[in-house]
This record gives C-alpha cells, sequence and structure tokens, in this order.
C-alpha cells in the first residue's frame, strides 16, 4: 500500500490543479507518488523501510507526518514538471530542493527523526551504522 494518496496531495496543492495537471487521470497522480516514494527511499536506507512506508499488501507501522509531508512535496514536483505557466514552479521547486535537503540531513544523521525504527544488520555486517575507522600497525623505530 502507498504512503500516501493522490487525496493526500490536497494538502500541498489544491485538487483542481492536480485534476487540471493529470486531465482527471489518478494513475498520472499515482506515478508520481510512486516516483517520490522511491526518491526519498534512497535517502533512508539506514532505517527500517517496511516499517516506515509499508508494503505493496501492508499499512506502514510508522505513523510519520513528516515523512508524509516529504513525499508529498517530491511528489507536487513530479507533478508540477507537466503543469502549465499559471503556477509558480520557482517556490514548488524550493520546496522541492528543501525536502531533499530535509532527506540528505537524515541521511548523514544531522537529523535524527523521532521514532523511526534503524534497520536490522545482518551479523556478518560491522556493528557501526555510519561510523568506521581503521589504522595502519604500530611502527617499532628506533634511533
Amino acid at each position: 500500500m502507498s504512503l500516501i494518496t493522490p487525496a493526500d496531495l490536497a494538502t500541498h496543492i489544491y485538487p483542481e490543479i492536480i485534476n487540471e495537471i493529470t486531465r482527471n487521470n489518478d494513475t498520472i497522480a499515482e506515478e508520481a507518488i510512486a516516483a517520490a516514494t522511491q526518491e526519498t527511499k534512497l535517502y533512508l536506507s539506514r532505517y527500517d523501510l517496511v516499517q516506515l512506508f509499508g508494503t505493496e499488501t501492508e499499512e506502514p507501522l510508522i505513523n510519520d507526518t513528516l515523512l508524509k509531508s516529504l513525499v508529498k512535496d517530491i511528489a507536487v514536483w513530479h507533478l508540477l514538471k507537466l503543469s502549465n505557466t499559471n503556477i509558480d514552479q520557482a517556490t514548488h521547486r524550493q520546496v522541492y530542493e528543501d525536502a531533499i535537503k530535509t532527506l540528505k540531513n537524515i541521511m548523514s544523521g544531522t537529523a535524527v527523526p523521532e521514532g523511526w525504527p534503524f534497520a536490522e544488520h545482518s551479523t556478518n555486517e560491522s556493528d557501526g551504522d555510519t561510523i568506521s575507522w581503521t589504522s595502519n600497525a604500530k611502527r617499532k623505530n628506533y634511533y
């Protein structure tokens, strides 16, 4: 099941504008939502994506409004690429870039959303999630 539906986009863009852009074809809006969801997942691989986004048959276990808002921002941008000149694309482009910047901050660990579960790792992976370090062998120099 999808994290958001075309009807959920009404909080970010008026439904009559969605209908105008998609020419009353919900498939176009659903494809924009699917693309936005995939793009969002690219940045959130550290987290349990099944709990955050659900699967095709299951609802997400975490109902997070920030995540939904970010997916909506990106989906609206994907829709607006089809639109006419009556829409201020610069504003929506800025919102899209802000959403991507937020996702990058989450990915880098500078922003950690409350309640988002981290992904489980297998035993053959390293213990660290984002940090690793190594060093050279100790040298034995005598002068």
